[in-house]
C-alpha cells in the first residue's frame, strides 16, 4: 500500500490584496508542511482573488500576480502546491493554476468551461481553454508547459477539475479517468447558495467513485470581494467515501484539512473498473519523494468526525442555520474590510431592522466563539480588554436608532427599545416628527396648497422615511460606522422602498431574501436559535405585529400586506415571474392551486399588481446599496437579474 497525506486549505482572500492573499497562502502551506501533507490545494483564483472583476483586464494585476506566484514557489519544498491565479497568453487572459513541485513550477493547467450565469461573469474576462491543447508559456525567461495537462509528480498522476468544471455533463473527469489518474484536484470558488454544499457533496463522492480516484475539493471563505460570500468548504474523498471535510463559515483567515489516501487502492480500483484509451500525451513528469506515511491505529469513521467538526449541519433547520452563519461571516468580513469601525442602524421596531441587529449580535457571539475575544477584537481593530464581553463589545458596535413621528406606535417603540437593550446593542431615541412638519411646511407653502392624504399619500409616506435617512447617517459618519439599510428582496421585487429613506445605507444585508423567509427565521431564532446558541426570546414583541411601515396615521391601520399582498403568496409569485419566468396566466393556474382560500378575483388583482410594480421599479432595484447573495433568487441587476430600466412589462 502507498499511503500519501493530501490537503486542502479554505482561504479568506480579498480581491488585489497582494501581501494579505499572499500570507494567507503562506501560512496555509506552512501548516500543511507541519502536518506532513505532501499535496495541498488551495482555492481558485487565490493570488490575486477570485472577485477581481474588470482589474484582471489591467496589466498590472497580470504582473502582480506572477510577482506574487514567485515569491510563494521558494516556500514549498518538499511539498506539492496548486495555487490558482490570471494568466496572459498570446493577448488572452486564463483562468489558470499553478503545480509547484518542491519549489519549482511545474505548469499551468488552463480552465475550459467558464461559468457566464447570474453572479458568474467569466467570459468577459478570460477565454476558455480548448481540450487537448498543451503550450510553451515564457515568464520570466523561463519555459513552462500550459493548457489542457495532467502531472505525474513521482508515480503519482495528479489532474485537475476547476470550479465549474465539475458542474458540467462533459467534466474533465472523465477524460483524467482514462489517463489512469490518481488524484483530482479541484480549487474552486464556488459562491454560497441554500444547500448548495448538497450537491457539492455529491459530484465530489461521485466523482471520486465513478473515476476511481481520490479527490480533493476546496473553495474560498469569507465575503470576498462584498456581495458574495464564500462557506469554505472542503471535501476530501476516496472511491465514493468522504474522509474528511471542514467547517463552514469559519471566522479564521484559513483553514487546513487534511487526510491519508491510499493511491494503490484507487489504482487497483480502476485496474478493475476502468479501459485505458490512448491520447495525445499530456502528461508532464516531475520527480517527487514521498515521505513515508503509515495510517494510525486509532481510525475514526467519517461520521464521528464529521458529526464532531459541524453538527449542526444536521439541523432539520439548515436554511435557517446557514442563514445565520452566512450573513453574520458576511457582515463581519465587510465590517473588517471596508475599515469601519462598527454599524449604525435605523431600528423602527418591525421584522427586518430587528432581524440585522440580532445578526449583528450573532456575528459577535460566533465570531468570538471561533476565535476567542482577542483574537476577534484585533481582525477588527479593537483594543481588546479583560473586561470585555460580548454585549459590551456589541455595543461598541452597534448603534440603534428609532426615529418616531406621530404615526409611530408605543408597540413598535417598546420592541425596538427592549430588543436593543436585550442583544447589548447602544440605543437612541430621536423624534423627527418637527423636521418632517418643517418639510411639509415648506413645501405646502412653496406650491401654495396643503398637502392631505387623500392626494398626497405616498408623498407624505416618503417624506418621513427620508427625513429618517440624514440623522443615521450623520451618526453612521460621527462613528465611522457602517450605515445598514433594512429592505428585503420581497419589498425589492415590489419597489415599497422609500428611495433615500429605509434604503438609505452602504450595505443591505436582507435584500437577498425574501419576507416570507425572514420572518419564519425571526420566530426560529426566538424560540430556537442556532446549534449551541441561545435563542433571543425578546424578539417576542416583534413577532406579534403585523409587518407595517408605520407610515400613515394609526386610524388608518397601515400594514404591508394590505398594501402589497400576503407575503407568502408574493414569495410564490415573485419566483414564478422572475426565476421561473412563468406568463400571468400560467401564475394564476398555479396560484388557484396553492392558495385556494382567496377568490379567484383577487388573485388576478394581485397578479396584475406585481408584475406593474416589478415593471415600474427597476431603477429603484439598480439603486440599492449591495446585498448579499444568500440564493439563486435574487433580484441584484449588478450580478443575477437584469432587467431594463425601462420596458412594457413582463407580460
Amino acid at each position: 500500500m502507498k499511503y500519501i497525506k493530501v490537503g486542502a486549505a479554505a482561504l479568506n482572500q480579498t480581491p488585489l490584496d497582494w501581501k494579505g492573499n499572499k500570507k494567507n497562502i503562506n501560512a496555509a502551506i506552512e501548516i500543511a508542511r507541519a502536518e506532513n501533507v505532501s499535496i495541498l490545494c488551495l482555492p481558485e483564483l487565490c493570488i490575486s482573488g477570485y472577485g477581481c472583476e474588470d482589474a484582471f483586464l489591467a496589466p498590472g494585476t497580470l504582473a502582480q500576480s506572477r510577482k506574487v506566484l514567485q515569491e510563494i514557489t521558494p516556500q514549498t519544498k518538499d511539498i506539492i502546491v496548486a495555487v490558482g491565479l490570471p494568466l496572459l497568453y498570446q493577448n488572452r487572459i486564463y483562468n489558470t493554476v499553478c503545480l509547484i513541485v518542491n519549489t519549482q513550477i511545474a505548469g499551468f493547467v488552463a480552465k475550459r468551461f467558464l461559468p457566464s450565469d447570474g453572479i458568474h461573469y467569466e467570459p468577459r474576462w478570460f477565454h476558455r481553454w480548448l481540450q487537448n491543447v498543451s503550450v510553451d508559456i515564457k515568464i520570466d525567461g523561463q519555459t513552462y508547459p500550459m493548457g489542457d495537462i495532467y502531472f505525474d509528480c513521482g508515480g503519482v498522476r495528479i489532474g485537475f477539475e476547476i470550479c465549474e468544471e465539475a458542474w458540467v455533463a462533459n467534466r474533465p473527469g472523465i477524460k483524467l479517468a482514462e489517463k489512469g489518474i490518481d488524484i483530482i484536484l479541484n480549487p474552486s470558488a464556488s459562491h454560497f447558495a441554500f444547500d448548495k454544499h448538497r450537491i457539492r457533496e455529491r459530484f465530489v463522492l461521485e466523482g471520486s467513485r465513478a473515476f476511481s480516484v481520490s479527490y480533493i475539493y476546496t473553495n474560498l471563505l469569507g465575503n470576498e470581494s462584498g456581495r458574495t460570500i464564500y462557506d469554505g468548504d472542503i471535501m476530501i474523498a476516496t472511491r465514493g467515501e468522504l474522509l474528511a471535510s471542514s467547517k463552514r463559515f469559519s471566522f479564521a483567515d484559513y483553514q487546513v484539512v487534511s487526510a491519508l489516501i491510499d493511491v494503490d487502492l484507487t489504482s487497483l480500483s480502476q485496474a478493475r473498473t476502468s479501459d485505458w484509451i490512448p491520447k495525445l500525451e499530456s502528461c508532464i513528469y516531475i520527480p517527487f519523494n514521498y515521505p513515508q506515511t503509515f495510517p494510525c491505529k486509532s481510525k475514526v469513521t467519517t461520521q464521528s468526525w464529521k458529526h464532531c467538526q459541524n453538527f449542526w449541519e444536521q439541523s432539520p433547520t439548515i436554511k435557517e442555520e446557514e442563514f445565520t452563519r452566512a450573513v453574520s461571516l458576511g457582515l463581519f468580513d465587510y465590517l473588517r474590510k471596508s475599515h469601519s469601525q462598527g454599524f449604525v442602524l435605523s431600528l423602527s421596531g418591525g421584522a427586518d431592522s430587528s432581524a440585522i441587529a440580532c445578526l449583528i449580535r450573532l456575528m459577535v457571539e460566533l465570531g468570538t466563539a471561533e476565535l476567542g475575544m482577542v483574537n476577534f477584537c484585533a481582525k477588527i481593530g479593537y483594543e481588546f480588554s479583560p473586561t470585555i464581553t460580548i454585549t459590551s463589545l456589541v455595543k461598541k458596535l452597534l448603534l440603534c436608532v428609532y426615529q418616531a413621528t406621530e404615526n409611530s406606535s408605543e408597540t413598535t417603540k417598546n420592541a425596538a427599545e427592549t430588543l436593543a437593550q436585550s442583544i447589548g446593542a447602544d440605543y437612541l431615541e430621536l423624534n423627527i416628527n418637527k423636521v418632517v412638519k418643517g418639510y411639509i411646511s415648506i413645501v405646502s407653502h412653496a406650491i401654495n396648497q396643503k398637502l392631505n392624504w387623500e392626494e398626497h399619500d405616498i408623498a407624505l409616506q416618503n417624506i418621513q422615511a427620508r427625513v429618517r435617512s440624514p440623522s443615521v447617517w450623520l451618526l453612521a459618519n460621527i462613528r465611522n460606522a457602517l450605515l445598514l439599510a433594512t429592505s428585503n428582496r420581497s419589498e425589492a421585487a415590489l419597489g415599497y422602498a422609500t428611495m433615500d429613506g429605509d434604503t438609505s445605507g452602504g450595505l443591505s444585508p436582507l435584500a437577498g431574501i425574501d419576507k416570507d423567509f425572514l420572518r419564519q427565521w425571526l420566530r426560529w431564532l426566538e424560540q430556537e436559535g442556532p446549534v449551541q446558541f441561545a435563542p433571543i426570546p425578546a424578539l417576542a414583541l416583534v413577532n406579534q405585529q403585523a409587518p407595517t411601515a408605520e407610515l400613515r396615521p394609526k386610524e388608518m391601520a397601515q400594514t404591508d400586506e394590505a398594501d402589497l399582498m400576503p407575503y407568502p403568496l408574493l414569495n410564490v409569485i415573485e419566483k414564478a415571474a422572475i426565476r421561473d419566468r412563468q406568463t400571468p396566466n400560467e401564475i394564476f393556474c398555479l396560484l388557484r392551486i396553492q392558495f385556494k382560500e382567496y377568490d379567484e378575483k383577487q388573485l388576478l388583482i394581485w397578479i396584475e399588481r406585481f408584475f406593474n410594480l416589478w415593471t415600474r421599479n427597476q431603477w429603484k432595484r439598480e439603486r440599492f446599496a449591495p446585498s448579499f447573495h444568500l440564493d439563486d433568487e435574487s433580484l441584484d441587476p449588478k450580478t443575477w437579474c437584469r432587467f431594463p430600466i425601462l420596458s412594457g412589462g413582463l407580460c
